[in-house]
């Protein structure tokens, strides 16, 4: 994995952005195509959204759940050295209509640490390898 690419059709994701810090940081040297690399990372799915998980009596949503899910795999030539994992982390938090810009700073925040724990368990997979 000296020399990685890393194929996504996500280019300004959350997880991407933050996996090649990582691995950048860890010394692996990231190329720009698919023939000048050793192994391939490819990025299947990437995607993160909210949900709504309880509402008030008046139909108001009380509580929301942040969630993060990504699907990967990694081939080095002919060789496939992880195949295809799917992965989703999800975090909730309670939201009170009267403190908007807080519970928007929380979101954020969550799904910071969410794509944090994401890069984490990723990283410790390919270690292994």
């Amino acid at each position: 994995m000296q020399k990685t690419y890393i194929a996504s059709s996500e280019a300004y994701s959350q997880f991407l952005r933050t996996f090649e810090i990582e691995l950048i940081a860890a010394g692996v040297e990231l190329t720009e195509s698919p023939g000048a690399a050793t192994a391939i990372f490819t990025i299947s799915f990437d995607e993160t959204a909210q949900r709504v998980l309880s509402v008030s009596a008046r139909n108001v949503p009380t509580e929301y759940e942040v969630f993060y899910t990504i699907e990967y795999s990694l081939d080095a030539g002919t060789e496939n050295l992880l195949p295809q994992q799917s992965l989703t982390l999800t975090r909730d938090y309670t939201y009170d209509s009267t403190l908007v810009l807080g519970k928007a700073r929380e979101e954020e925040l969550l799904r910071e640490a969410i794509v944090a724990d994401l890069v984490r368990i990723v990283m410790k997979q390919i270690s292994t390898l």
